[in-house]
């Protein structure tokens, strides 16, 4: 059973503030929102930690656009419909790539400083693209990207920025959205905003998972929070693994970009050999699900934690200069990438699935909108494209925006008074829960899933339920009871699913079933508090 609320509060005695936009994360889907939002109203932004500590910010490879002579929108479309394995939504690829070149001029017209060879934009390329498309900043172009919207916004009185606010939940009525209860972490002040729009921009949920390159935020507190007030989600079984994080005792899961790779290194065992031209026609350039599985056949072969990226087919120089940031990391750990290999192993990376919205970016709940990497419109389908999750952000952010301007929700002030005593009082273990939560879905519910696996991991997970009753009193505890929350979501919609496909491989059903399964799986909380499945027609 899930629960509505996490804590217990009555609004009227709390805190109160109003806002024409509250806007919730602040990567680039939320700092491009709200620089869209504020010529319609006044905006607030919250971020759970600091600005910066977000997805965006770790984004190395680049960002897919056509824009390019020697490219097309339609040969974007053709690749991104051929990485998500069937289920994209058409529409909604359509708009990714004949918007997103403007949304990418518009950056560059903000100061975002890609890239350039003799004064002109340079581009590279990545897995399953047929183009060099992904226009970059070294290795850094999401901080890059990030830091320009932020300045562009830095100075403007109707844009408030709330850093370590974290949303407790989302308040709603009869499936309208009027606003969010949100706790200071800094005071522990619990305070009530009402907004005419609260758009989702919050990010994904690598920390699900044991191994990750996502920051400690992201606890997918967006898609818990939604889900648990009613929105519908979709395709949350579709989960990217990055083929190549940094491997090394005792250092953090840091990402190798797969633009390493799209500039010629190529993957080695541990014995040396190169392994990708037997698993697939296009070696290190197949798409991210298929390389992952490679690295992790491999690894079992040769009963090793690891294998290696060879740098070595670029010039040294070269590497150092176009990787500045991987160069610098590696070299802490006493790693020269021009002349030695980097160790490697596969970690979560990517939300394909996330909370169901159409093309303007609406959620099931009236009021409530949601984009990038915590919203799913299909764009994506059962395998992300490389570098189409920077686009996504913004394409469908400024879409929102374009839907508000005009269909902003009248406020109803009869109807804002929410309360909830049903929680009862317990202090969560929230470290050993949070670890409980990752060993279980990395183990059981990673990069190759059974049934046996995942009836498992939905046992383990029950054993867990208990936790859902008791009162979240703190940040930590709001975001294990997220965790919980999504790890059920992942893990029923993958066990429901019995096919491979994409993202989600399946040992005991290692095809792709178009009869049966080339549709979306939809899931919802009903008013009991159960989980309800549905499926979607793929568009």
């Amino acid at each position: 059973m899930i629960p509505r609320y996490i804590s217990n509060f009555d609004t009227k005695g709390l805190p109160q503030r109003e806002t024409d936009f509250l806007i919730i994360g602040s990567g680039i889907a939320g700092l491009y929102t709200a620089l869209k939002a504020k010529a319609f109203g006044t905006v607030t932004v919250l971020t759970k930690k600091k600005l910066k500590d977000t997805n965006t910010e770790r984004a190395q490879g680049g960002i897919a656009a056509a824009i390019h002579s020697a490219d097309s929108p339609a040969l974007h479309r053709a690749d991104t419909l051929e990485a998500g394995a069937g289920i994209c939504n058409v529409d909604a690829v359509e708009v990714l790539v004949n918007e997103g070149p403007e949304r990418v001029r518009e950056l560059i017209e903000l100061g975002a400083n890609f890239d350039r060879l003799d004064g002109k934009l340079a581009f590279t390329r990545e897995a399953a693209h047929s183009r060099r498309r992904i226009l970059h900043a070294g290795d850094s172009t999401g901080e890059e990207i990030q830091n320009a919207l932020a300045k562009s916004l830095s100075e403007d009185d109707k844009v408030e920025f709330l850093e370590f606010h974290i949303v407790i939940d989302l308040l709603t009525r009869d499936n309208v959205c009027y606003g969010a209860l949100v706790r200071n972490n800094f005071t522990g002040e619990i305070v009530v905003y009402y907004a005419r729009a609260v758009v989702l921009a919050a990010g994904g949920a690598g920390q699900v998972f044991e191994n990750t390159t996502n920051p400690d935020v992201a606890t997918g507190d967006g898609i818990s929070m939604a889900f648990r007030a009613g929105a519908s989600v979709m395709d949350v079984e579709f989960v990217q693994f990055h083929p190549t994080a940094l491997y090394l005792p005792g250092a953090p899961r840091f990402l190798i970009s797969e633009a390493v790779r799209g500039e010629g290194a190529v993957l080695r065992n541990i014995r040396g050999e190169r392994f990708m031209p037997n698993y697939h026609p296009g070696a290190e350039l197949a798409s991210r699900d298929i390389v992952a599985r490679a690295i992790r056949s491999e690894m079992a072969e040769t009963g090793s934690s690891h294998v290696y990226l060879d740098l070595s087919p670029m010039a040294g120089e070269k590497v150092k200069k176009r990787f500045p940031t991987i160069t610098k990391t590696c070299a802490q750990y006493g790693i020269d990438i021009a002349n030695e290999m980097i160790p490697v192993a596969p970690a979560a990376h990517y939300m394909m699935g996330g909370v169901h919205t159409n093309l303007n970016g609406e959620t099931s709940v009236k009021g409530l909108y949601a984009c990038g990497e915590v919203a799913c419109q299909g764009v994506h389908g059962a395998n992300r494209l490389a570098s189409n999750s920077l686009l996504d952000g913004l394409v469908f952010g400024y879409r929102i925006i374009e839907y508000c301007k005009d269909n902003l929700a009248k406020q109803q002030p009869d109807n804002r008074h929410f309360r909830n005593q049903e929680q009862m009082t317990w202090q969560i273990q929230t470290d050993t829960v949070r670890q409980k939560i990752k060993d279980l879905m990395w183990n059981k519910v990673g990069i190759v899933r059974d049934g046996y696996h995942l009836q498992k991991a939905v046992a383990e997970l029950n054993e867990l339920d208990e936790i859902m009753s008791y009162e979240a009193s703190s940040a930590e505890d709001i975001e294990v009871i997220n965790l919980i929350t999504l790890s059920n979501l992942i893990t029923k919609a993958a066990l429901m699913r019995t096919e491979s496909r994409g993202g989600h491989f399946r040992e005991d059903f290692t095809l792709k079933d178009d009869v049966h399964w080339k549709k979306h799986i939809g899931l919802r909380r009903n008013s009991g508090g159960e989980l309800v499945a549905f499926e979607l027609e793929v568009s």
